[in-house]
């Protein structure tokens, strides 16, 4: 269910309006604080044939608000240039911004991301609520043993744990968790550095520097610096070249918990694309102590959910005693959940842990596809599992987590 949201601020603003000319910082001020209070994580601001539309992203899908006439889109463009510094005349160019925190937009902080397109410049703001934000690896979602797991490996000295999964997963927010988690066991006695592209919140006793490639502040390069300043936690954004993988690597093996993310089709996949940026297999098996996959489906909503039956051509891929006895749930739809049948979501996880035999594996540079079975042998849950227990629970639908959870997945 995709319905639209209800723009209330935008249009009790255009009705008030009786024949006046729009005045384009109340109805950008309108927009965004309808957005804030629908809980978006972006605001949609593009040109279509004969209108500008305004979308919004509720827990990870698109819904439109308001469409707008379309004339209206170069003044908009305009001011959310003025307030994020940019450059207001150019056109032609993509640009990216910030815009600080203020009162009249829901005291939220805005990135601001202006991509030309031949109808015009299409906005992207991506919303920052510090109020909001809970970096607390006890509301992640987390399965109570998969929660275990992963602070058990927190606690190692030294090694490389990976995150991986698409964006908008929860990697950033499990990461930042983390993070804080070591703070609140270590205090000051942990010296806790991050390079990240960009710094999303800003983390108490935690040294955050963001990489400015306009001023060849690269992430190799901020990490080879940061290996002189002493730190027992390094968090690098995200690995994306084979120099920052090295750097990593090396700086596992040196004595150091390093945490990241990396893109990759599976959890198990990550070893390849490692070894296809040219790490040797043995460093691989010696750094990484675990790979962490990571998905967000969204919860069903507790007001309106009710019991229903999956999908005939989506039931097949259900055993056959989970489709007995499971509990299988579905929001209906009320105005807690804006119509959408979901409030809310809770993350999926695939906990990769190395031991002696999937070191064995990687040594041998096992594919992929053999990594996973050997990895499922020696106790991992998948995430098709993870989340079919949750569809059984009626926590979630089955065609939301076919929605979230690749086919290959399965």
């Amino acid at each position: 269910m995709y319905p639209a949201v209800n723009a209330v601020h935008t249009n009790a603003y255009l009705e008030s309006l009786a024949g006046k000319s729009v005045e384009i910082g109340l109805l950008v001020n309108a927009v965004v604080l309808d957005a804030v209070q629908a809980g978006a994580s972006d605001i949609h601001i593009e040109p279509w044939q004969g209108s500008m539309v305004v979308r919004v992203r509720l827990l990870g899908v698109l819904n439109e608000m308001i469409h707008l006439p379309l004339e209206l889109l170069e003044k908009i463009s305009g001011r959310l240039k003025v307030l994020a510094n940019l450059i207001s005349y150019q056109t032609d160019l993509p640009q990216e911004g910030h815009i600080p925190a203020a009162p009249e937009f829901g005291g939220v902080e805005l990135r601001v991301s202006i991509f030309p397109t031949v109808r015009g410049e299409k906005i992207v703001l991506r919303i920052f609520d510090s109020g909001k934000r809970q970096f607390d690896l006890s509301v992640l979602g987390f399965q109570a043993d998969m929660l275990q797991r992963f602070i058990q490996l927190l606690e190692r000295p030294s090694g490389l744990i990976l995150l991986t999964g698409p964006t908008g997963s929860g990697k950033t927010t499990a990461i930042y968790s983390a993070l804080n988690h070591l703070v609140k066991r270590n205090g000051p006695a942990v010296s806790i550095s991050t390079v990240e592209d960009p710094v999303e919140c800003h983390l108490p006793m935690v040294c955050q520097a963001q990489v400015n490639l306009a001023r060849d502040f690269t992430y190799p390069i901020a990490l080879r610096s940061l290996m002189r300043q002493d730190p027992q936690v390094i968090m690098v954004g995200e690995i994306r070249d084979a120099e920052t993988a090295a750097i990593a690597v090396q700086a596992g093996l040196t004595g150091h918990l390093v945490i990241s993310t990396i893109h990759s089709g599976s959890t198990s996949g990550v070893f390849a694309r490692l070894i296809n940026m040219e790490i040797e297999p043995f460093l691989l098996s010696s750094s990484i102590v675990g790979v962490v996959g990571l998905r967000l489906v969204r919860q069903n909503c507790q007001y309106c959910a009710e019991p229903y039956q999956p999908e005939g051509s989506l039931a097949h891929l259900l055993p056959a005693d989970l489709l007995e006895q499971g509990t299988f749930r579905r929001g209906a739809g009320c105005s807690y959940c804006l119509q959408t049948g979901f409030y809310g979501r809770s993350a999926m996880i695939e906990m990769l842990l190395v031991n002696e035999v999937l070191r064995d594996a990687i040594l041998q540079k096992l594919p992929t596809r053999k990594l996973q079975e050997i990895a499922t042998q020696q106790g991992m849950q998948t995430l098709w599992q993870t989340a079919l227990q949750r569809v059984a629970q009626g926590e979630t639908t089955l065609e939301e987590i076919v929605r979230v959870i690749s086919a290959d997945q399965f």
